[in-house]
């Protein structure tokens, strides 16, 4: 990889879904929880996401003919990533960059049944 800066940054509403995980996870410390699904799926994220940092392409590259019409409209993007989380979840992520950096956005995370739903999988 080049030594170009990189940077992660969370799409607004996957931002939000985040920062909602991140309190369900305080939430359920001050509550004495000390291992749940919460706590798993963030750590998995997390990791993930200091992944990214290191090597913006450590996802699997989806193939531009598979790439669900919906986020090429939404964000306008020419490649998408997939990177899978704990417990069958997904992380879908795009990379952009320039001579000086190179962008990770997060555009998704998304349990395996509703990653099944809007790539076109059914269930045999």
């Amino acid at each position: 990889m080049s030594s170009r800066r990189v940077r992660v940054v969370f799409e607004s509403e996957t931002g939000e879904t985040y920062g909602q995980l991140r309190k369900n996870v305080d939430a359920e410390k001050k509550n004495g929880i000390r291992n749940s699904d919460n706590k798993r799926l963030l750590k998995s994220i997390d990791y993930s996401v200091e992944r990214l940092k290191m090597n913006p392409m450590a996802g699997i590259q989806i193939q531009r003919k598979l790439m669900p019409k919906v986020y090429i409209q939404k964000y306008g993007i020419d490649n998408l990533w997939k990177v899978d989380l704990v417990d069958y979840w997904r992380m879908l992520y795009t990379i952009k960059g320039d001579k000086v950096e190179i962008v990770c956005f997060i555009l998704d995370i998304m349990d395996h049944n509703r990653y099944d739903k809007i790539f076109g999988y059914r269930k045999i």
